[in-house]
C-alpha cells in the first residue's frame, strides 16, 4: 500500500487492517495513547488519522473501550503496527479491528516528514492505496471523491434513545452530532438521565423532554455548514442552561454571533490549556479545526473561561445571560471530568 497527498508526494509502505483503498482529508494526532478512542470516535469521519508517536496496537482492542459504533477515520496512518498486544483485557489486534470496520491501515512510513507536510502546508486530501495505483491515478481519485457534505446525518442516531440511572436528579436531552459514549457516562455519573436525541431534532421536540439542560455533543465536519443546528440553539437560549463539547462549542460560538477561522492544521491530540479564574493547567484532547475570532468578540456578553497554553486561543467560554457554557477539549475524556469543572458547571447552571 501507499499513501499519496494531494501534492503529489508518495509513500510507500506496508498495509494492515481493511485491504481497500481510501480518500480523506490527512490529519496528524499526537497522542500517544488512545487509539482504540480515536479510532471509534465519530470525530474524525471522513478523515485519514495519522498517529505521530511511532508504535501503535500495543495493547490491543478492548470491547468496553469503544466510545461509538459510528463512522471513525477513513484510514490510518502509523510508524510501526504492535501485532503482539501485551494487555490482559484484549479482545482483538488492532489490525483485526480496523479490518472488522473497514477502515484501511499503513505502516512503516516516515510519519515525522509527512507530520512537518501537513503542518507547514496546512490542510489537505490524501489517499491509502494499492502499491501498483500510478500517481495520476491516485490524484484524479481525491480530485473527483466527494467531501462529504453532512457528515454529522452520518454518524448521529436515527432516532431517540434513553440512558437512565437509579435516583436521578436531572434530566439532559443531548444532541447527538456524533457523540462519544464518555459524555453519557459523565453525565451518569454526575447524577443525569440522559436523552439522546438526532442532530435534526427540533427545538419543539427537544423541549418535549421538559430537560433540566441540554447538550450539544461533539461531531465531524464544518460547523458553518450546521445552520440547521444554530437555528435550534436560538429558539432555546434562555429557556434551559446549553452546553457543548468540541463541535458543539463550535455551533455555540456562531449561535451567539461569533465568527470562526479555520486553524491551518488543526488540534488534534493532547494540548494544555489553562482555566482562568484559577490558573491552574491541565492537559486534556481536542480534536479541532476551527478557533474563535476574536475580533467578533465585543457585545457578545462572552466571558472567556479556559485558552490554550500554546497559542492563546480561546478553548472554553460561557454567556451567562442566556446560561451557555462550552469547551472545545473533551472535557468527558481522560483527563477531563475530574481535572476540569465542567460539568459540575453545568449542574449547577440546573440546579439555579
Amino acid at each position: 500500500m501507499k499513501l499519496v497527498l494531494e501534492n503529489g508526494l508518495e509513500f510507500c509502505g506496508k498495509g494492515f487492517g481493511a485491504d481497500r483503498p481510501a480518500v480523506g482529508e490527512i490529519v496528524f494526532n499526537t497522542s500517544m495513547v488512545g487509539y482504540q478512542e480515536i479510532l471509534s470516535d465519530p470525530s474524525y469521519a471522513g478523515q485519514i488519522v495519522l498517529m505521530t508517536y511511532p508504535i501503535m496496537g500495543q495493547y490491543g482492542i478492548t470491547d468496553e473501550d469503544y466510545e461509538s459504533r459510528s463512522a471513525g477515520p477513513a484510514g490510518l496512518v502509523v510508524r510501526e503496527n504492535c501485532q503482539t498486544p501485551s494487555n490482559f483485557r484484549y479482545t482483538k489486534t488492532l489490525s483485526e479491528d480496523l479490518d472488522d470496520h473497514h477502515v484501511p491501515g499503513i505502516e512503516g512510513l516516515d510519519t515525522r516528514m509527512i507530520t512537518r507536510i501537513i503542518r507547514d502546508n496546512g490542510p489537505m486530501r490524501a489517499a491509502i492505496v494499492p502499491d501498483g495505483t500510478p500517481l495520476e491515478e491516485a490524484l484524479e481519485m481525491i480530485r473527483t471523491t466527494p467531501v462529504e457534505s453532512n457528515p454529522i446525518a452520518k454518524v448521529s442516531c436515527s432516532k431517540r434513545w434513553f440512558s437512565r440511572i437509579q435516583h436521578h436528579n436531572y434530566d439532559v436531552v443531548l444532541l447527538d452530532c456524533g457523540l462519544k459514549h464518555s459524555i453519557i457516562t459523565a453525565l451518569n455519573n454526575h447524577g443525569c438521565n440522559v436523552t439522546v436525541v438526532p442532530w435534526n431534532s427540533t427545538a419543539d421536540e427537544i423541549m418535549a423532554f421538559r430537560p433540566d439542560g441540554v447538550l450539544l455533543s461533539s461531531g465531524p465536519g464544518d460547523p458553518h455548514d450546521c445552520q440547521d443546528i444554530t437555528a435550534v440553539v436560538n429558539a432555546l437560549k434562555g429557556r434551559v442552561p446549553i452546553v457543548g463539547i468540541g463541535l458543539g462549542f463550535e455551533l455555540l460560538a456562531l449561535s451567539c454571533g461569533l465568527g470562526l477561522e479555520r486553524l491551518k492544521c488543526g488540534i488534534h491530540g493532547g494540548c494544555p490549556v489553562r482555566k482562568l479564574s484559577t490558573g491552574k493547567i491541565i492537559t486534556v484532547e481536542q480534536n479541532c479545526g476551527y478557533a474563535i475570532d476574536e475580533s467578533t468578540l465585543a457585545g457578545k456578553g462572552l466571558e472567556v473561561t479556559y485558552r490554550n497554553v500554546a497559542d492563546g486561543r480561546i478553548a472554553g467560554f460561557d454567556v451567562p445571560a442566556w446560561k451557555i457554557s462550552a469547551v472545545q477539549f473533551y472535557a468527558e475524556g481522560g483527563p477531563g471530568p475530574e481535572e476540569s469543572d465542567f460539568f459540575d458547571c453545568f449542574i449547577k447552571a440546573m440546579e439555579d
